[in-house]
């Protein structure tokens, strides 16, 4: 059997939904996020019922209002992160562009994934020995054996694109 409070928000809900859902929708591109951010109207109604007694439509519109500025707030953020994401991919693929890496890219795809994961640790993530340590959970003496190695099989992967960069380059 339902209780007195969840009796009077099935009527609040059926009575106003339609209302909140137009509201929020004709400020909304996506109908999906439309239902979304209506059916979180009545998520915080319910939440606060007890706080605000029974809710009033104006109270419940104030509370899309809110959340749409909400949602709006969040999709300006994601929207300047991908632009942020873009230009550093775009900075990056340039200068990865401008330094030849393309000869690194090929001689790390030829290590074993132990060797690459070592040295990427070390160099791209700028690691200590002790750090990667902890990460590949062994001793530092045996983070500094598999550096040692990852780095040695990167020197035999290397030497005939060396070698093939410094004749270009007269050297």
């Amino acid at each position: 059997m339902l209780s007195e409070r969840e009796l009077a928000f099935i009527t609040l809900h059926k009575d106003c939904y339609p209302r909140v859902f137009g509201f929020v929708r004709r400020r909304v591109t996506d109908t999906e996020l439309a239902k979304e951010l209506a059916a979180d109207v009545f998520r915080v109604a319910w939440q606060k019922w007890d706080e605000a007694g029974a809710a009033e439509p104006a109270w419940l519109f104030a509370v899309a209002r809110n959340l749409l500025g909400n949602a709006y707030r969040s999709h300006e953020r994601q929207q300047a992160l991908h632009l942020r994401l873009r230009e550093a991919s775009t900075a990056i693929d340039a200068h990865t562009a401008d330094e030849g890496n393309d000869d690194v890219d090929c001689a790390m795809a030829g290590l074993r994934e132990k060797d690459r994961d070592v040295l990427q640790l070390a160099y791209w993530d700028e690691l200590s020995i002790a750090e990667i340590a902890v990460v590949l959970q062994c001793s530092e003496s045996a983070a500094r054996v598999r550096l040692h190695r990852a780095r040695e099989a990167f020197r035999k992967a290397m030497p005939a694109r060396v070698e093939a960069v410094s004749q270009k380059m007269g050297a």
